[in-house]
């Protein structure tokens, strides 16, 4: 954010100048002023909370952190905690409920009205990171005998809190889902027609157990702007929306980076992480990937007579290496990202083998004929120049294999093939070559 613009703002809180605070962010996003508001001291932030509408006030403290959304919420006047709190979405209240004190969650619980507070405390008790969490309770119902005028009712009185009007959810009498119309039908449909005669098929919805990327894959794959959630009984318990489902998105490619440079992913922002916590969320990896790695000297020290015989056979070894972890790295990624978004799947395994073991020849047979001009180059001599050509092309071939295998086992066994696969791939792939790379080296030049 410009510093400009919040020293500008800063200047008219400090003159307490209501109307030319409003003028000024009539300006900007929402988004655009909770990222003014985080620069500005706690004292100011409350002053700039208490002077906006709510419906902006509240929008606004939807993009905080949550600690921050409780220090704005917990010190400003009780009347203006009641009506915030009530105008944020429920899928924001729960994540804030749940990420501070039960004794300060209790509090804010107090200002919501008693059927609300209900619907929130069941969302709280589904696990983390599936659609029951994240659903939101803000959308609109209808019953399945009400005509469209009678719909069209419920739409102006109940459509300013809910979070979309695009989709109207039909429910049975029990509250079971039985369809979803669009906002369009109804509109244009004839005002007695009941909402039984608009809907068609059975709704898309997912369980409140599903994990939210699964649930995000869903609603990515039908091209929805919102998709409803249900229970086993088939009653509704709320809605994911797009909005939501692309922060999933990101947060799981966010970790899965991470993890496929064989660290542990980050819980907040990486500048809110302390060196302590980078240290700690990397550093079991790294031991056990350096304990690993210890055999590749083991596998040297084993072939310290075929290198005494041939030095120049030396010259190749981070060469070869370093190649074939490349090649297992550059597999791996793409089948975890294929795995991730349901590209494939476990079944396919034999055609993935088959397709990678192909690209690993074409490109070993093109890093041998680098590897051939690298040892012309050194002056090495052609029976060397061979065994290195040769060897590269049997390392990426290996190297392929084991990266188009191992993610699809790990992802049969529920492991996050993200966590071990990259790192491990390297590891792996280091030893095993030089062991493929001196025993072709002792057949070729009979040493």
């Amino acid at each position: 954010m410009d510093q400009n613009k919040i020293n500008e703002i800063k200047t008219l809180l400090l003159e307490n100048n209501q109307e030319s605070i409003k003028e000024f962010v009539s300006h900007f996003q929402p988004f655009d002023i909770a990222e003014m508001l985080v620069e500005l001291d706690h004292e100011e932030q409350l002053v700039l909370i208490s002077i906006l509408p709510i419906e902006l006030g509240a929008e606004i403290l939807e993009y905080l952190e949550p600690e921050l959304q409780y220090k704005v919420l917990h010190r400003i006047k009780d009347n203006f905690t009641s009506l915030l709190l009530n105008e944020m979405s429920s899928d924001t209240i729960v994540n804030l409920l749940l990420s501070i004190h039960p004794h300060q969650a209790k509090k804010l619980m107090e200002f919501l009205p008693e059927d609300y507070r209900k619907k929130i405390d069941t969302l709280m008790k589904y696990e983390p990171d599936t659609a029951g969490r994240l659903a939101t309770v803000d959308y609109i119902a209808a019953r399945i005998n009400w005509t469209v005028d009678q719909t069209l009712q419920h739409i102006r009185k109940v459509g300013q809190e809910a979070e979309i009007v695009s989709y109207i959810y039909v429910v049975g009498s029990r509250g079971e889902l039985v369809g979803v119309v669009s906002l369009k039908e109804i509109i244009l449909a004839k005002s007695g027609t009941k909402l039984e005669e608009i809907i068609q098929g059975d709704p898309i919805s997912v369980s409140v157990d599903m994990d939210q990327q699964d649930a995000a894959e869903i609603l990515s794959k039908y091209d929805l702007v919102a998709i409803p959630v249900v229970a086993q009984d088939h009653r509704m318990i709320g809605i994911l929306t797009v909005d939501d489902l692309i922060d999933v998105i990101h947060e799981e490619a966010t970790e899965d980076f991470q993890k496929l440079g064989g660290s542990q992913p980050l819980d907040e922002p990486y500048f809110k992480n302390s060196i302590w916590n980078l240290y700690r969320k990397r550093i079991g990896w790294l031991l056990v990937l350096f304990i690993a790695e210890a055999y590749t000297g083991t596998v040297l020290r084993h072939y310290e007579d075929t290198l005494s015989k041939q030095i120049a056979l030396s010259f190749f070894v981070p060469l070869l290496i370093g190649t074939g972890g490349n090649t297992g790295s550059q597999t791996v990624t793409t089948l975890v990202r294929a795995l991730a978004v349901g590209e494939v799947q476990f079944k396919d395994m034999f055609k993935v083998f088959r397709k990678e073991v192909s690209t690993g020849v074409f490109l070993g047979i093109s890093m041998g004929i680098v590897a051939i001009i690298r040892a012309f180059f050194l002056g090495v001599n052609i029976h060397i120049s061979s065994v290195v050509a040769i060897s590269a092309l049997f390392i990426v071939i290996w190297a392929s294999m084991v990266a188009a295998v191992l993610p699809m086992i790990l992802h049969k066994l529920k492991i996050d093939p993200a966590v071990v696969s990259g790192p491990f791939i390297t590891t792996l792939v280091d030893g095993t070559g030089l062991i493929l790379y001196f025993s072709m080296a002792k057949l070729l030049l009979h040493i």
